[in-house]
């Protein structure tokens, strides 16, 4: 039990890197496009509080995946309104897969230096950097979802036609209870639980032999 604990206590500082970089990156690109309103919001800021979403966190905590509050945006800002959402919607997740490998590159890295080490700060970082990887893979595959409002549902609707771009549209209202039947079932936490581990093998399969050249 006390274990238990103690691993999702260490989830909150990865949550935390997870989650900021996830919104900054959504709220970066938004600004980049021509779009002032994340600025204005403070959604460019490091502050996790200002990103946090208190039911999607204790899913984090507990599960591994969820989400931040959402980043604001204006779309009239947009030359390209639908493909400028798709490529602010695409940047959280690509943060978080970003951050994935990286955080298994020095987990590989600190794990060889220190292999022989039973510090306890050693063990503690190690965890982090454990954690950074599933909570960024959790974050990346669970926003991936395409059900409106998550970011797979801003990236499929750049390339729907305008009939059904509408239609789709439509499900945002009822899109998270959708995604919350899929998880209470079992079937999406099953589905997101696969992909993550599909991810993290592919990963695995690129950096693995970067640190055997390495090491």
């Amino acid at each position: 039990m006390v274990e238990l604990i103690l691993a999702r206590l260490i989830r909150i500082p990865a949550i935390l890197i997870a989650v900021v970089g996830h919104e900054m990156s959504h709220g970066y690109m938004s600004y980049k496009l021509g779009d002032p309103t994340p600025k204005y919001d403070g959604r460019l800021s490091i502050n996790p509080i200002r990103h946090l979403d208190v039911l999607g966190t204790i899913l984090l905590v507990l599960f591994g995946f969820g989400w931040a509050k959402p980043v604001v945006v204006n779309p009239q800002y947009y030359k390209k309104p639908r493909r400028d959402m798709a490529l602010v919607a695409l940047a959280g997740p690509l943060s978080n897969f970003i951050m994935a490998i990286v955080s298994y590159f020095l987990f590989g890295i600190f794990s060889n230096i220190f292999r022989s080490s039973d510090s306890s700060v050693v063990l503690f970082i190690s965890m982090i950097l454990q954690s950074l990887v599933y909570i960024n893979l959790g974050l990346m595959v669970f926003n991936l979802i395409p059900i409106p409002p998550l970011d797979g549902s801003r990236i499929l609707a750049r390339f729907l036609p305008d009939k059904l771009f509408f239609q789709y549209a439509k499900l945002e209202p009822y899109g998270m209870y959708i995604v919350f039947a899929l998880v209470a079932v079992g079937v999406g936490s099953s589905a997101i639980s696969y992909l993550m581990d599909i991810t993290l093998t592919g990963i695995s399969f690129v950096i693995d032999p970067l640190l055997n050249l390495i090491f």
